[in-house]
Formats: structure tokens, sequence, C-alpha cells
């Protein structure tokens, strides 16, 4: 209540009054940081002339757009646009030549983790474009606004303080402490409190630099990886041909089979499965409902997505993988043109959570369980069941309220 009370003060009070109210919620925070072990010196040093962004997305300010920035994206994008061809392609191919020039460090990070060499480079080249990418938002700046005004205050609270913590033990100069708006930094972009949790010296140079040091920054994400459950010997996904009769309402995490089994319910594999491969188990994935490709995604799926949630992103990075060894393209094409607005998505979120089909986050992102909810209103409507959300399907809600 104090840090929304602020920031309504913050938005009508003079700018000064503004810088003051932010400057004695950062001045709250000295006893905490000190018990992390941040010294007064690199406190008062880090924090002097600190000022809130309020361009940034995900804050809880009155009067404000519930994203808290005019540029956030509008739209959803369609799979063929955020999983593009040309940038995959050139992704890879520049990966190829980074497998060779980091292949000690690759060969020691496989042996210690179990991540494959090409599942880390693909998260750096997702993440920064192998580093050519600079972030454009100061990392202290970024956590302390949204410990300040953030919809997630507690967490960011914990993300300020051991960024603070970053600076003092001269992990990185503050001019090089970059980050996107949600506070991760370096070449594979992780939070501070990632940073210490699973951040690894691989070069032997006596600190972790996952800003500057490739062997250090990819050794710290293959750690994270295998930290939250990596199976060694698994791949990610496969892509396998529906069936004409697939029930696109059976993707959801909670679906689980073996990857047998799925053939036997008339899944057609893409590459040659051998019989260890179809003992695992595995979910159904369909990031077009019935259109476009289709995957069976393993235990290892689900442990890239608590890098990156979206779907999308996991996508992305499996295939970029895939494809530093293998020039196949995705066997099915992807073939959505257009998706609907967010605020579409969320008013039919709205609308499949008071019928009781969907009980997940209300956030306009048509994901997993979104499409799946969709698919079984779908089936109650008598309409196509695609799990795909349309113009049709919204009017359809819209004149069932």
């Amino acid at each position: 209540m104090l840090a929304l009370l602020l920031a309504a003060l913050a938005l009508h009070a003079p700018a000064r009054a503004a810088d003051a109210a932010f400057t004695q919620f950062i001045a709250s925070l000295w006893p905490q940081a000190q018990a992390a072990g941040v010294s007064r010196e690199t406190f008062e040093r880090e924090t002097r002339g600190l000022e809130p962004d309020y361009k940034l997305p995900d804050l809880a300010l009155p009067g404000r757009p519930a994203t808290g920035a005019s540029a956030q994206a509008e739209f959803v994008q369609v799979p063929a646009n955020y999983v593009k061809e040309a940038t995959i392609a050139r992704l890879a191919a520049e990966g190829q030549r980074l497998m060779q020039k980091h292949r000690a460090a690759l060969d020691q990070i496989e042996s210690r983790f179990g991540v494959p060499a090409t599942m880390v480079l693909a998260l750096w080249g997702r993440e920064t474009d192998y580093g050519r990418y600079t972030s454009p938002h100061d990392t202290l700046r970024v956590v302390a606004t949204q410990a300040y005004v953030g919809r997630r205050k507690e967490q960011y609270r914990d993300e300020f303080i051991l960024a603070l913590k970053i600076l003092g033990d001269g992990a990185v100069t503050r001019k090089d402490f970059r980050s996107s708006w949600a506070g991760a930094t370096g070449l594979t972009q992780f939070l501070p409190s990632e940073y210490y949790k699973h951040g690894v010296d691989l070069d032997g140079d006596g600190r972790v630099d996952i800003w500057h040091s490739v062997p250090d920054a990819l050794a710290s994400a293959a750690k994270q990886l295998a930290d939250k459950g990596w199976q060694p010997g698994v791949r990610w996904a496969y892509e396998v041909r529906a069936p004409a009769n697939a029930d696109c309402t059976l993707g959801v995490p909670e679906v689980q089979k073996s990857i047998g089994e799925w053939l036997r319910a008339g899944f057609a594999p893409v590459q040659r499965l051998s019989a260890a491969d179809q003992t695992q188990t595995a979910s159904l994935l369909q990031p077009e409902g019935s259109y476009g490709p289709s995957f069976l995604t393993t235990k290892n799926y689900f442990v890239i997505k608590q890098y990156n949630f979206s779907d999308l992103y996991v996508l992305f990075v499996g295939h970029l993988s895939d494809r530093m060894v293998n020039p196949q393209r995705f066997a099915t094409p992807w073939t959505a043109s257009t998706q609907l607005r967010t605020k579409s998505v969320e008013a039919m979120q709205k609308h499949l959570a008071r019928t009781g089909l969907y009980t997940d986050k209300i956030d306009g992102k048509a994901g997993m369980l979104t499409r799946a909810a969709l698919g079984a209103y779908q089936k109650s409507a008598g309409l196509k069941v695609d799990c795909w959300p349309s113009e049709a399907v919204l009017q359809s809600m819209g004149a069932a309220r």
C-alpha cells in the first residue's frame, strides 16, 4: 500500500517530491542490504542519484495503462513470425562457427552438466544474438523501480539487494551492468538471484563473469538448466504429424503418455525413434492448435520453459539447437498469418474462466492451457474444434453472454 500511495503521489506531485519518495523507499532497504553483505560505501555510491523509470512494463501505477509502457506490443505474434526461418538459419550458422571456437569450454560444459553444447549456444543466440545485442536498461534502476511500484515487489526487492551485491563484489562495472526491462542481465540473461544460484567460473579467473566471459556465461546457463532438472541424453521434443482425428484439447502438460502410446494413437514421428525414445514420457504441444506443426515434449522441454515461460521461446531455442547439427526445417509449415489482439485473448480467457473451463492467468497470451480451454469451449458450443483463438470464436462467446 505504501508503494502504491507513493506512486500515486508521484503522478500528481512535482518531480522533486516524487524523487524524494523513491529515495526514501530505497533508503529503507539499507538494513536488508547490510544483512546480505552489501557495504555502506557500495550502497551509498550506487543509490546516489538513482531515479525510478516509470516507462517500464509490468508496473502497478494508478491511472496508467496496465503494462505501464505504451511501447508494449499490442499483438501476440504468430509462431511463424517468432520462430522465423531466416533468423533460425542465420543463428544456426553462427552457432556452428562458435561451437568450434569454444569447443574446449563446451566439452567441459557437456561433461560437467550433461547439457548439449548446441543447447547453451541456442540460449545465448536467442537471448543476446551471441552478444551482439546490448541490453538497453541500467539493471539497478530497473530492479529498484520494480521493487518500488512493480507487480512483483517482494521478488524485486531481493533482486535489488543482490544487484547491489554484484556491484559490491566487483563482478561487473555499473556501466556494463545492463539489462532487459525485467532485470535480466549478461550474455545469457540472468536475474541477479540467478547469478548467485547458478553462476559458474569456468574460465578459472576467480570470478563469475556472465557479461564478458563466454565460458562463464554458457556454463552458468547449463548449470541453471541442470539445477532445474535437465536430463542428459534426452531430447527437448520430437516433431510429429498429428492424425486427422487428433484432439487438440489434450495439448496440456498434465496429459502425459509414453511416446510409444502417442504413436499408437496415430501420431507419426518425423524422425526415426529408437525403442528407448519411445519409452519416454511426453506431452502434446500444438502451438497453432490443429494447424501447423505438432510436437511431443519431454521433461527437458519444461526445464527450458523455466528459463523463459513462453512456449514459442522454447520452440525457438530447441529448434535452433537442432539446426546446428541438422539442416532440417519443421516438416509441417506454420499456417496462421494473424493473431487476435491481446485484449481479445484476455476477453476469451475471462469468458472461459466464467464458464469454469480456464483457471490460469488472465494475461492475453494464448498458451497451452488457454488453447486447450478454447477447444473445450468449441466442443460445448458445437463449433469446429481447432484450439485456435479466432474472431469467429470471440464473436460466439459474445453472443453467449
